[in-house]
């Protein structure tokens, strides 16, 4: 039987089967933390993939996310940003929203940076969605029929160092938060009704950081943590109090990458700062935040770490862009790769394995194992023809992956 017949039969019989529980629905998942439970994705690895659909979702930065089995994107056409929902077996459009969201890029950006930036997260039979210019969104998730939208254009200002709203919103019981603002008109933290948009509490401070926001839970208090363009903070979930503030300067506002909470210590990372951990506790009535430690050698930018047990996965800029491993605990290096492994690079772990997907394209898979001192590549795949700033979508049958203008589903082959 010739090739192209049995690839094609094995594709239609690969997604005719039920996806194992496959729900996506924010930023790193879930939980937030970058970590895949290993009956949602690939339980061996295949030699190659193949491309089951591919669809058109527009430009930008921001990730796929899934549920009910509908593939949810946020991308941009033109002046208009642009919300799309596919199936997730066939890749058939279900349906497509856009608005008006025209947008002057920073003068020190590149002319292509329009976003969005911000990954939308599903919840309630909702999705909610943000724009670069701040313009927040809640689509019903079966129909894609607007519920309500708050703008917040008005806080956003390109005129300085700010390139554009980038934190992914998220949901916490009937709570909706969400970080906006820029370095000229300040920033804010928001807790909105999920249901209605209407505010709950607004904190208001420096402008924000690229971040995205992360719930943690210290001694019987949530606490919302988040990064502005000068410090990391942490406030009460509840209420919108400061409980304490740790400055993390950095000269161009880029702080970026997505805070790790290991159980103990919080662990934030940038470009010219290096990594510190910080230990968070109370003090009398208030609380404070003290460095544990701090290890200046590992620079992450634009690469959110994933905590593997008491090992931090991460991607740094040294030497061009290396793959770093470092222990929770004390921040020193267990081992690094050699260099050159691009500019960017999506983390995500499942079972015994870091998937790291670089803006190259290429999806690069090692053991987790933590005697380990040497970088050891178990696969290596090339998954798409432009560059992948998205994290991908780990799949029980395969993966998700948009490039710079497209969503592709890859399957074994």
């Amino acid at each position: 039987m010739p090739k192209l017949v049995v690839l094609g039969l094995i594709l239609a019989f690969t997604l005719l089967q039920p996806v194992r529980a496959q729900e996506w629905s924010s930023w790193r998942g879930s939980d937030r933390d970058g970590r895949v439970a290993p009956q949602t994705a690939l339980l061996e690895w295949p030699e190659s993939f193949a491309t089951a659909w591919r669809a058109d979702v527009g430009e930008g930065y921001s990730s796929p996310v899934i549920g009910d089995g509908h593939i949810f994107t946020h991308g941009r056409t033109g002046v208009r940003e642009v919300v799309t929902a596919h199936d997730l077996t066939t890749g058939a459009l279900v349906w497509q929203r856009d608005y008006a969201a025209a947008f002057t890029s920073n003068s020190l950006a590149p002319p292509e940076l329009q976003g969005p930036f911000a990954t939308p997260v599903v919840a309630d039979d909702r999705v909610i969605t943000l724009g670069v210019t701040g313009v927040l969104s809640s689509w019903d998730a079966a129909s894609g029929d607007l519920q309500w939208r708050n703008s917040y254009a008005s806080f956003i200002s390109t005129t300085d160092l700010f390139c554009g709203t980038a934190a992914s919103p998220l949901v916490v019981d009937d709570r909706l938060f969400v970080q906006v603002g820029s370095d000229t008109n300040g920033g804010r933290v928001l807790a909105l009704d999920l249901a209605s948009g209407d505010e709950v509490w607004v904190w208001d401070g420096v402008g924000p950081g690229y971040a995205s926001p992360i719930l943690i839970d210290l001694d019987g208090t949530r606490q919302l943590v988040t990064l502005t363009q000068r410090s990391v903070i942490g406030l009460d979930a509840a209420t919108g109090a400061l409980l304490w503030s740790s400055p993390f300067e950095d000269e161009w506002h880029e702080n970026i990458a997505t805070p790790v909470w290991t159980g103990e210590l919080l662990v934030v990372s940038g470009p010219r700062q290096g990594t510190h951990a910080l230990r968070i506790r109370r003090e009398g009535v208030g609380w404070r935040a003290d460095k544990a430690w701090t290890n200046a050698d590992a620079t992450m930018y634009m690469s959110s770490p994933v905590l593997v047990g008491g090992t931090i996965f991460g991607h740094s800029t040294k030497r061009r862009g290396q793959f770093i491993v470092l222990d929770a605990g004390s921040g020193a290096v267990r081992w690094t790769s050699e260099g050159r492994e691009g500019d960017h690079a999506s983390i995500l772990a499942t079972g015994d394995r870091v998937v790291l997907l670089t803006s190259d394209a290429e999806l690069v898979i090692f053991a987790v194992d933590a005697t380990a001192d040497t970088y050891s590549v178990a696969h290596h795949y090339d998954v798409a023809d432009g560059a992948t700033w998205a994290m991908p979508v780990l799949l029980a049958d395969g993966l998700l992956v948009r490039d710079a203008t497209s969503l592709t589903r890859l399957v074994p082959e």
